[in-house]
């Protein structure tokens, strides 16, 4: 398979996993997002590190700490996640997955912008169309709000540029991941005692709830790896076009499984999006043919 399709197929698998995550948060429903966001760090440390563990590979990614600008930059990206899996589970929470929707939608525009101005990308035609199509979908979502949407955009900007800190990188998903949630594991455990102190945290109050917060690191990881898998292959220009799958998926749950509302402003942009996902998945196939670049 070439390099390519291989980094299709990561990215594809990832955004449709991710898609599915608000059902997963939703069931989680008796702990603050506070508590499951330390959680998901914390849980998907101890996967990352089993992982490494059983590769023999632990005590060389321990040793990237050791790199002053590896680590520099890996802080900024753990940062970056930290806040883009807290909006995003309090938003879920809080019955705001359309909105949340609209972020990742404006998200791949932003990683279009940054293959163009940093990396030199240059789109194609339908790519061009693609992009046209999800701008007037963005701008239409924007107005039906009729406020800030400070979540959207908090999720967007924290996304995009998360996905550019690690595109400059050369690291293994595995790695990376695990030094992004060990710099984050110390907050997390000193938060999660502080809630165990207050008597308000919900782990190992109930056997249903507790195995959940406990798998949060599984349900982090796998998307985790397969996006990492993507960035490495695809250019970013490619891969942020990818990722109106998740937001597409994001909204049909907010509207026909969790009830939110749907003005006839938002299935206008919905429309938008689709639109722009049809030139998308037309230029893939066509770049895909062309493509010929094979994993040794």
């Amino acid at each position: 398979m070439s390099k390519y399709k291989l980094g299709l197929v990561y990215g594809f698998s990832a955004y449709f996993f991710w898609g599915f995550l608000p059902i997963y948060w939703k069931h989680i429903h008796n702990a603050s997002s506070f508590e499951i966001l330390a959680n998901r760090g914390i849980w998907s440390l101890a996967v990352c590190t089993l992982l490494l563990t059983m590769r023999n590979e632990l005590r060389s990614t321990f040793l990237i700490i050791k790199s002053k600008r590896l680590f520099s930059i890996l802080a900024i990206s753990s940062g970056l996640l930290t806040i883009n899996w807290g909006v995003f589970i309090w938003a879920v929470g809080a019955g705001r997955v359309v909105e949340s929707a609209l972020g990742y939608y404006i998200a791949p525009l932003l990683n279009v912008l940054f293959g163009i101005l940093i990396f030199r990308e240059s789109l194609r035609l339908l790519q061009w169309i693609a992009v046209a199509l999800g701008t007037t979908s963005v701008l239409i979502l924007t107005i039906e709000y009729h406020h800030f949407p400070w979540i959207a955009l908090s999720l967007a900007l924290s996304w995009g540029t998360y996905s550019l800190v690690k595109k400059r990188i050369d690291l293994g998903a595995l790695e990376s991941l695990t030094i992004e949630t060990l710099i984050a594991f110390i907050p997390n455990l000193a938060f999660l005692f502080y809630i165990q102190g207050q008597g308000t945290a919900q782990f190992g109050q109930g056997l249903m709830v507790t195995t959940l917060l406990c798998l949060a690191g599984i349900a982090t990881v796998i998307p985790l790896l397969l996006f990492n898998g993507a960035i490495v292959r695809l250019p970013l220009s490619t891969l942020g076009l990818l990722q109106y799958i998740t937001p597409t998926i994001f909204y049909l749950l907010g509207v026909f499984l969790f009830n939110e509302d749907m003005s006839t402003g938002k299935v206008m942009g919905f429309a938008f999006i689709w639109a722009a996902l049809i030139a998308l998945s037309a230029d893939l196939v066509r770049s895909s043919r062309a493509v010929d670049n094979r994993v040794a």
